[in-house]
């Protein structure tokens, strides 16, 4: 049975599914906010990326710390309190949004961008 499982393997064992959210979330905040990568990967990053910017508008030495031990790099997690905690201060969640753009022409899988939800369709806020 699968009852109070959570999350998705994504076919890698634990530690190679923990570097690919790392490394996705890092892109993500990287890019100004937007990713393009298949629909489960951004549907498994999407609540860690969340969480993380919520953390960010906090903005205490606490948070910092927590996003420090996900990132191991202080210039990006200035980056991230900086700007994505300021642009979301007054907002209480929802701070993404998926949306589908392609079919992948090797494998078929769909490709889907991961971006802030106050960017428009060309990357504009």
């Amino acid at each position: 049975m699968k009852h109070r499982k959570q999350g998705k393997k994504l076919g890698r064992n634990t530690a190679q599914r923990k570097s690919l959210y790392k490394i996705l979330a890092r892109g993500f905040f990287i890019n100004q906010g937007r990713i393009e990568t298949t629909l489960p990967k951004a549907k498994a990053v999407q609540p860690r990326i969340e969480k993380m910017i919520t953390r960010a508008k906090d903005g205490s030495l606490a948070s910092r710390r927590w996003l420090y031990r996900y990132f191991q790099d202080q210039k990006l997690v200035n980056g991230i309190v900086d700007n994505f905690g300021k642009k979301f201060k007054n907002k209480p969640g929802g701070y993404t949004r998926i949306i589908k753009l392609k079919k992948r022409r090797g494998d078929d899988a769909t490709i889907a961008r991961l971006e802030l939800v106050d960017q428009g369709e060309n990357g504009e806020e």
